[in-house]
Order: structure tokens, then sequence, then C-alpha cells
């Protein structure tokens, strides 16, 4: 196979971000667009492929070696189950699915039949974030104790009104489209989360949604860690905010979104700054310092590149949707916990 064509079905924020990088590359070329919206006709004419109402009728005309999803949550399982049903790979967006019993159906639907089922937690392609995690896993740090995280930015006030006013409402608030980026990072850099416990807050907005959560995790491995979480403080300590990788939003180079803490060291991400002892480890003893090297790229346009490598065969995809259920199970434990004000336990299936 060579040059293999993708449909974007949701002509979105994201959907646009895909339409683009699809087009950069020399090995991948949008074949049709799939948006029932106003404003998809003339994108779809500007792009000078054919437009679709409804997936099904694109997969029924033009059946395209590979399928982007960009469409509303709530459309991610029956969409992502008609590509399946297709044989025809599928990339979808983040989160897997708006529930997690749907989720759940959605990954026993692609283990049956053996489907390509990418999903979109496309910092797991980024060169920041691969370097992180040959870091830890080459023993850099020592045994990992801890992380400290954090996501916290502004929200401005249109981001929630009009036809998007469905955000004032639950699972339109951060856990749910900011967090779960997080889970992914977090389960990469540290590993398997086994329970968490919450506390949420809506005192800010005042809206039937949460606006901050903070959180405390156990790992598998026997490291804990805290995060707080955000869409209404004044702060950059975010990784939209830190990794420079989407130039949309404005970056600060002092400032990180975690810190790793090791017995032998502590690695500030996405600075990747490290500091470790040369002597006896001791809080009397100074630090040296480093900064890691890291040739940076979009991790969109890898996603992408990966994506027709999945199509191809060349590879089996990166973030599979075992991996999307898991970081909604955890985010979904989030969620509980913050209600219930206990810990709860995270199975990993």
């Amino acid at each position: 196979m060579g040059t293999v064509r993708i449909a974007v079905a949701g002509a979105g924020l994201i959907g646009l971000r895909h339409i683009e990088e699809i087009g950069r590359n020399s090995g991948t070329r949008l074949s049709a667009i799939v948006d029932p919206g106003p404003g998809a006709a003339s994108i779809a004419a500007r792009e000078r492929v054919p437009l679709y109402d409804t997936l099904e009728a694109c997969l029924a005309d033009a059946r395209p070696d590979g399928v982007v999803l960009a469409t509303p949550n709530r459309l991610h399982v029956p969409q992502g189950l008609a590509c399946i049903a297709a044989g025809i790979p599928v990339l979808i967006e983040k989160p897997l699915a708006h529930s997690l019993e749907e989720g759940e159906r959605l990954v026993a639907a692609a283990e049956a039949a053996g489907a390509r089922v990418l999903v979109g937690h496309h910092r797991l392609h980024s060169p920041l974030l691969r370097r992180v995690v040959e870091a830890v896993r080459a023993g850099l740090l020592g045994r990992i104790v801890g992380v400290m995280g954090s996501a916290v930015f502004l929200k401005p006030d249109a981001y929630f009104e009009g036809p998007n006013a469905w955000r004032r409402e639950p699972g339109g608030g951060p856990l749910l489209i900011n967090m779960i980026h997080e889970i992914g990072n977090l389960r990469a850099m540290v590993g398997e989360i086994a329970a968490v416990q919450a506390t949420a807050s809506q005192a800010v907005r005042g809206f039937a949604v949460e606006d901050t959560v903070a959180m405390t995790l156990r790992f598998a491995g026997g490291a804990l860690g805290t995060f707080l979480l955000s869409d209404t403080a004044a702060s950059a300590r975010s990784w939209e905010q830190t990794s420079r990788e989407n130039a949309a939003y404005p970056s600060y180079p002092d400032e990180d979104a975690y810190t790793i803490l090791g017995t032998e060291g502590s690695l500030a991400v996405p600075t990747l700054r490290v500091k470790r002892y040369a002597g006896p480890r001791s809080w009397f003893e100074p630090f040296t310092c480093e900064t890691l090297a890291v040739e940076p790229a979009d991790p969109l346009a890898e996603q992408i590149a990966h994506f027709a490598a999945v199509i191809r065969g060349e590879a089996a995809p990166l973030v599979s949707a075992r991996d999307g259920l898991q970081n909604l199970r955890v985010v979904d434990a989030v969620a509980r916990a913050a209600r219930t004000g206990g810990t709860v336990d995270i199975p990993t299936v």
C-alpha cells in the first residue's frame, strides 16, 4: 500500500488539525469529510474532497483506507463500531467513549474482530514524553518515589457560551475533557494508577460541573502522586503552556507541568531539567544539574504518520483501544472519588 486515503469525521477544531496534518504528510491523502454541519461544505470544497452527512454513507460510497473520528464524544462508540464492522482502521479521538460502559463495549468488539483501533491520546507521540519515559525506565532517577503534577489554566467565558453551553454540565468539565490527557501522561511516565482520592469544587463559576479538582494517586509500583486540575486558574503550569508543542498557546520556558521524584534525582517536565546527586545522597549535599536533549516534533503530525503505519499493517497502535479504556477508567474513578469522598481502587483489565 502506498499513499493511504483517510476520511475525517468531524470538521471542528481538532478535525481541522487532523485534516491539516493529513495534507502535510507525504504518505497520506484526505479522501472525504463527514460532517452534517453548515460550515463543512466550504471546508470540503477547499480541500477538494467529497462531503458526507453520515459516516455510513462515506464508508459505503468512498470506502477509505482509514477513518479519523473527531466527532462529539457520544458518537465515538457507534461510529467506531461502524468502522470495526466495515474492517476499516480507525483513529478515535479521546476520550474513547462518553461512558465507561460504552468504552468496554467498544473494546470488546474491537478485540473480537482483531480491529486496528488507535486512540487519539496524541501526547504519547510527543518526543518530549518519549524522552521522559526513556529516562525513567533507564533508572536515571533511581526508584520512583512520587510525582507532582498540574494542569491549571484559564478557559475564557466564551468557551462556555452559545452552542458550547453543554460544557457547563456534568461531562463538560476539565476532568473528562482535559484530565484524561494527564492520565495518559502519568501512566506512561510512572506506571499504572492503582487507586485515587479526590476533592472537586465548582466554587468559582458555580456551574453544575467541576472547575477545580485536587487528587492524590497511588501507583501500582508503590509511588504516590498529587495532581491539581483547574480550568479557572490564571496560571501557566499546564502541558499546553509549557511544552511549546502547540503554537496556539503562549508558553513560558521557566514553567513545568510535572516533577518526577526518585531516590537518585528528580526530573522536571517538560523542560527536562534533571537534578541528581554526584556524591552522598543527602539534603545537605548539592545537586548536579543538567537538561536532557530532545529533538522536538509536533505530536499530532507524529500521530498521523503512525496511523498511516497502522493502516498499512506496519505497526500496532501505540495507544490501543484498551489503553484508551484504562485512561477512561481512571478518570471515572477520580469522578467517583470526588463524589464519595473515599478511595477508589482501579483495576487493570
